[in-house]
């Protein structure tokens, strides 16, 4: 019964999340004013298939994570967000757990950039939610490949260009950082499990962690090596939102150069991509 409360719930809210609200192109016929379930997935980082069996109740048990994203994806208020963690059957992390709940007024903040590539980050630094720019920015990734942390030491690695010098600050900087969130939130069991995996996994982060090291690394300039339009170098700037510890990463051009007209090269590659 459980199962099919939330197969019905994401259905019916998916149906109230306009692709213009969310950020996407509109394009085509649509037989519905919502998202559709190729959307929501893309959204919500996870399958089409795993969605489709989510609504018609041939997936049971969705994890934390997958809730929670859904959560995010459908723009869920703060009580559509419980009862949505209800219907799966789980409780909504509580104090002690790195926050992954974005704020509406953070959501519409973000509804608003749809020219510029944006992602935001919890204090572990995976992705909670990317712009469709950022996507055809950065590439799409899935799974513990979400982590940065994870995917620098472990997965896919990025497209940023890096010097063995900057390579090196980035992971001393991120295992700091990493760190510092442990300390900050040391009943979370989810981010236990990634340094324990990264430690086994990696000597590198292993020797890192040990070390103690509390070294920052601030980047304001990247260079993406791009697979369809070559090399575009951005700033890259890293906000953070006051009592929520989220980190909304924003990369910008400035107008009228070479990289500005990549940029805008890439929005309308990113986009036909996405309606196709």
């Amino acid at each position: 019964m459980a199962t099919t409360e939330f197969g019905q719930a994401v259905r019916r809210w998916r149906d109230r999340v306009s692709p213009e609200a969310a950020g996407l192109p509109v394009g085509g016929h649509r037989r519905a004013a919502g998202l559709r379930r190729e959307e929501l997935a893309l959204l919500a980082g996870i399958s089409v298939d795993y969605v489709t069996r989510l609504e018609q109740g041939r997936a049971a048990n969705p994890s934390v994570q997958v809730v929670e994203a859904l959560g995010r994806a459908l723009r869920l208020s703060g009580a559509e967000r419980e009862h949505l963690f209800a219907a799966a059957g789980l409780v909504p992390p509580g104090r002690g757990t790195v926050p992954a709940y974005i704020t509406p007024g953070v959501q519409r903040m973000l509804d608003r950039l749809t020219g510029t590539p944006v992602a935001v980050y919890d204090a572990a630094w995976t992705l909670l939610l990317a712009n469709p720019l950022y996507t055809a920015l950065m590439g799409e990734w899935h799974g513990k490949d979400r982590n940065a942390v994870w995917r620098n030491f472990l997965g896919s690695g990025t497209r940023a260009r890096q010097t063995p010098e900057s390579r090196r600050a980035l992971e001393t900087s991120q295992v700091a950082g990493l760190r510092a969130t442990a300390a900050r939130y040391p009943a979370d069991q989810r981010l236990r499990r990634l340094i324990a995996e990264l430690r086994s996994g990696s000597d590198r982060f292993a020797e890192l962690w040990d070390s103690g090291g509390v070294e920052r690394h601030d980047v304001s300039h990247k260079t993406i090596d791009h697979p369809r339009i070559g090399s575009v170098t951005l700033d890259c700037d890293v906000l953070s939102v006051a009592g929520s510890d989220l980190r909304i990463m924003i990369y910008t051009t400035e107008p009228g150069t070479r990289d500005a007209e990549q940029l805008a090269l890439l929005t309308v590659l990113g986009t036909q991509a996405l309606v196709g």
